[in-house]
């Protein structure tokens, strides 16, 4: 059989022990210093210490001193690292998002994502985890009936998303399919891990795909 290729060879977490994709886990380095630094991009060099996204895996990691460990040297790993993790995550998440509205691959408002949806031009549906329920039921019950297959995100709240269309507040917004939208995923799937307690419970009927279920 042929080599896995780097984006589909699998990774175990240090705390949970879980084998997954390398795509699916978060990335840490070692630096010079001792330091555990978060590997965002996942391309930093040095060996790897891979943990699920979670912020109770990240916490524990931390607690346990398993980076150590799983570099064989002293480490330090700050104790707000889920936290870091967190926004880094976030940060880079509204970033793609912004850059998809720039390149006219996202937009955002109910009337232009209900376009978007009749017209089969949305690869992602996004919603505010802090939207009002008619709203979203709304757009959702539309998205279900023409697209029952597009990854639906709500992991980040209206404020946040305003920043990635520089509006005060979004609801809704929608991205085109491509690369861009799978990179919002990539990153919006793993920060959901991180924000467990802050995304809604109440979603989607079972034929929808989630985050990790993206494109």
């Amino acid at each position: 059989m042929g080599r896995k290729s780097d984006h589909t060879a699998e990774r175990t977490c240090i705390v949970t022990r879980q084998t997954r994709p390398r795509e699916e886990l978060l990335r840490f380095v070692r630096a010079p210093d001792g330091m555990v630094v978060f590997d965002l991009k996942g391309e930093l060099p040095g060996r790897g210490a891979w943990v699920m996204p979670s912020r109770e895996a990240l916490a524990e990691a931390v607690k346990r001193n398993a980076f150590a460990r799983a570099f064989k040297a002293a480490s330090k790993a700050p104790a707000d690292l889920p936290q870091q993790v967190e926004r880094q995550l976030a940060e880079a998440a509204l970033a793609t998002l912004s850059l998809a509205r720039r390149a006219g691959e996202a937009v955002a408002g109910f009337e232009k994502v209900r376009e978007w949806l009749r017209k089969g031009e949305a690869g992602v549906l996004i919603e505010a985890a802090d939207g009002a329920a008619d709203g979203r039921e709304r757009i959702m019950r539309l998205a279900h009936a023409v697209a029952p297959d597009i990854p639906l995100v709500e992991t980040l709240d209206s404020a946040e998303l305003g920043l990635a269309f520089g509006r005060e507040r979004v609801i809704h917004a929608a991205m085109k399919p491509g690369g861009l939208a799978r990179e919002f995923l990539r990153l919006a799937d793993k920060l959901r891990g991180l924000r467990s307690d802050a995304v809604r419970q109440r979603g989607p009927s079972p034929a929808w795909k989630t985050e990790r279920n993206g494109q």
